[in-house]
């Protein structure tokens, strides 16, 4: 899986790295000039999607009255963490092994890692490869920890669906990058299954306590209600490359309109893509996630002007 992850160094993410290295040698102080007695922690840098609803401070907090405290390592070293509201995985699959034998789903999957901050989401993503770099046959995968395995059986995907969006080669990293920070910035957060008494509305703290734990070792079955959006893929193929965003709930058509109209205002796709939306239970009886059948709702709306 390290071929799958690009140098630290050659990331997309730094390329300012270098400039503010220069500026902050040019400005450095005399050599007999005192030294500051508290650096402060690192400016956090913003992230650069407008679909991104954390706000990230940019001004630098005061330095502390108490020279004794901020003086410390623990201080100085200390950061502000700007946490999400959901703590989410990153998982990676890959159909064909190094010996391009050809494995099955489950086989394929594996976990990357956990992040449930902004900060702990940007140190992870500057070091994940982009699509464009990937292999045919290669899928990545994020969901919340609520989702136990990135399946169609899991309990919280088994009773929804997905909307699928067919892309040419070349345009899928803009695309994913979008997607992902919408999903994890609470921009599909009005979307809400309407559909009362449905056993996969809510998950109880004891049907949850054994989802993984998020990233800082603390136990997600404090989550007693998840989000409509369950998580999002895409997958690298031969010819094209195919973006899915999953949410829990099937059966309800008024709530498949509202994600499907999100989704093209968060990914400002032309009026003219067209969308397909397959349950997962379609998934499970043709063994696909893609395959069109004669349910699977083929949808070419555009976005109304009022909306």
């Amino acid at each position: 899986m390290a071929n799958y992850f690009s140098n630290h160094s050659a990331s997309r993410f730094l390329a300012n790295s270098a400039n503010t290295a220069q500026t902050t040698a040019s400005n450095a102080p005399p050599a007999n000039a005192p030294a500051p007695t508290n650096n402060g922690p690192p400016r956090p840098r913003i992230p650069s999607s407008k679909h991104f609803s954390t706000t990230v401070a940019t001004t630098t907090p005061a330095a502390s009255k108490d020279v004794a405290t901020s003086s410390s390592p623990a201080s100085a070293t200390a950061t502000q963490v700007h946490p999400l509201r959901n703590t989410w995985v990153f998982w990676f699959r890959q159909q064909r092994t190094p010996g391009n034998k050809i494995i099955s789903y489950e086989e394929g999957i594996k976990k990357i890692a956990a992040f449930s901050s902004v900060e702990s989401f940007w140190s992870l993503w500057t070091h994940l490869a982009p699509p464009s770099a990937l292999q045919p046959t290669t899928d990545y995968l994020l969901f919340h920890t609520g989702i136990r395995r990135p399946v169609w059986e899991d309990p919280l995907n088994i009773q929804g669906g997905k909307w699928i969006i067919r892309l040419k080669k070349g345009v899928a990293d803009r695309f994913w990058e979008d997607l992902v920070l919408a999903i994890i910035g609470d921009q599909f957060d009005d979307c809400r299954s309407r559909v009362e008494d449905n056993p996969r509305t809510t998950t109880t703290k004891s049907s949850a306590s054994s989802a993984p734990q998020s990233e800082d070792g603390s136990d997600s079955s404090s989550t007693t209600e998840w989000p409509e959006i369950c998580g999002c893929t895409i997958s690298v193929r031969q010819s094209e490359d195919i973006v899915t965003i999953w949410n829990r709930v099937d059966g309800d058509p008024k709530l498949r309109e509202q994600i499907r109209d999100t989704l093209r205002k968060v990914l400002n796709l032309p009026a003219s893509t067209v969308m397909e939306y397959k349950s997962n239970n379609d998934s499970m009886q043709d063994k696909s996630s893609f395959r069109r059948t004669t349910s699977t709702t083929i949808d070419k709306t555009p976005i109304s002007s009022a909306s």
